[in-house]
């Protein structure tokens, strides 16, 4: 370790070399430094793919019959059919809410609690 101290000229150290000339200039440091180190290629990290998707699929008490029915008949159609059902229960949820007099930020946290019980039930198998 070089040691350092201060004068009152300045800072001094008992280091006197130059790393840079040795290695900017091709010197022989650098050539077995070179030589010692593996040419290592590092691949670019795989990117997943962001799932849309419900992560309880196929699970849940409803999730069979939702199935069959997609399947029956078609997936087109039965996203229709699900949005349909979907926007007919948040009007319900609406009204309820008006109702008892609960607030939007109430109202949207059931329709959110909604959707996390239609989860676990299969119904967005």
């Amino acid at each position: 370790m070089a040691a350092t101290s201060v004068c009152a000229a300045g800072l001094s150290s008992s280091f006197h070399g130059s790393w840079g000339a040795s290695f900017a200039n091709g010197g022989e440091e650098y050539r077995m430094l070179a030589r010692s180190v593996p040419n290592v290629r590092v691949a670019r990290p795989i990117r997943m793919q962001p799932m849309m998707g419900n992560i309880n699929e196929g699970k849940g008490l409803f999730a069979p019959a939702v199935v069959l029915t997609r399947n029956i008949i078609g997936k087109k159609r039965f996203n229709q059919l699900r949005g349909k059902a979907i926007a007919l229960h948040s009007q319900v949820i609406t009204e309820f809410c008006k109702s008892i007099g609960a607030d939007a930020k109430q109202r949207q946290g059931l329709i959110r609690l909604a959707k996390k019980n239609g989860e676990r039930l299969g119904f967005l198998a």
